[in-house]
């Protein structure tokens, strides 16, 4: 034992001796090491518009609606939108979501209705097009005016979205009486039915079970 810490005194001395040299480098490697955390290059993100603020469904988006938000690499929104200035909102938008193109008037409202189409349709009563959500299905019934039995035109179309309209350029429907723009998903073959009447008649729409 005697022997072992003689042999180690001179090694002891040496480390002794360069204690304020050792400290010196320890410390520039620590220096160092935070520099170089604090100027490595931030990870590559994917910018993404999204709503600066909760925004109703109808809602015409301007540039005070949105903000850029990076986004990793691979989890990008499927069908997120570069530019939706000036587009109407289907459906309701919470603060921080992404803009994506269901959220959006336009053909991207059926794809979760395979075979149907989007139709646009101004009900007179915008008392009644009040009641509506996005997602209800409803019966769309038209009646005449001036006579004749009401009939249903459209049964179960599935409600895609409720612009909302600026009252002072909305104008009146045909029968004379302002309303409220619906868009109604329908099948191919009861588009130009539902169009002829929203014209030609009065178009109201019922609630099923």
């Amino acid at each position: 034992m005697r022997r072992l810490a003689a042999l180690l005194r001179p090694v002891r001395r040496a480390v002794l001796a360069r204690r304020r040299v050792l400290a010196a480098l320890l410390a520039a490697l620590a220096v160092a090491s935070g520099v170089h955390a604090a100027t490595a290059a931030p990870p590559a993100t994917v910018p993404v518009l999204v709503a600066a603020r909760d925004l109703p469904s109808g809602a015409v988006l301007t540039v005070d609606d949105l903000r850029t938000v990076g986004f990793a690499p691979g989890s990008l929104p499927s069908g997120a939108v570069a530019d939706p200035v000036g587009r109407t909102l289907a459906a309701p938008l919470r603060a921080g979501e992404p803009l994506t193109d269901v959220r959006l008037v336009g053909p991207a409202l059926t794809d979760g209705y395979p075979g149907l189409v989007a139709v646009p349709v101004r009900l007179p009563d915008a008392g009644v097009a009040a009641l509506l959500a996005v997602g209800d299905e409803v019966d769309l019934v038209s009646a005449d005016p001036e006579g004749g039995a009401a009939v249903v035109v459209a049964a179960d179309v599935p409600v895609l979205a409720l612009p909302r309209e600026d009252p002072a350029s909305s104008g009146l429907s045909a029968t004379g009486l302002g309303g409220r723009l619906v868009v109604v998903g329908a099948l191919p073959t009861e588009a130009a039915r539902i169009a002829d009447a929203s014209v030609r008649t009065f178009l109201t729409v019922t609630f099923g079970d």
